[in-house]
């Protein structure tokens, strides 16, 4: 119906071990955040194997990079087409998964990114 998707960000991946910074709208979680609104937990103990298990069964997703340590994933909605740039960090120093997940276009996400994060942190349990 509605094709808003941006134009996929040149500032993703990871650098020096972290991913970046969220743009300080309410349309992004990060789990290497100092704080705030935009701070999410990382998920803890799994791999980046099970994650993209998890990524690939959802409605509308589309893998755009996979390492051992990394994965980066577009999430396009129903309805208007927006796309969500979700990305996910193995820091295997902490056994833990960073995770970050905004949107490209709008300021508001009616908290959809979280949402996303939750969901596949309750399917990798």
């Amino acid at each position: 119906m509605f094709n808003f998707t941006g134009e996929r960000p040149n500032n993703l991946g990871v650098k020096d071990g972290k991913l970046a910074a969220c743009p300080g709208s309410p349309n992004c979680v990060n789990s290497q955040s100092d704080g705030g609104k935009e701070k999410i937990e990382p998920l803890p103990g799994v791999s980046i194997a099970e994650i993209k298990g998890v990524v690939e069964g959802m409605e509308r997703t589309t893998i755009i990079e996979e390492t051992d340590s990394y994965l980066y994933a577009e999430f396009k909605s129903n309805l208007m087409g927006f796309v969500d740039d979700v990305e996910f960090y193995l820091d295997s120093t902490a056994n833990v998964v960073h995770v970050r997940s905004a949107s490209r276009l709008g300021k508001s996400d009616a908290g959809v990114n979280r949402k996303r994060v939750e969901e596949i942190r309750s399917k990798l349990q």
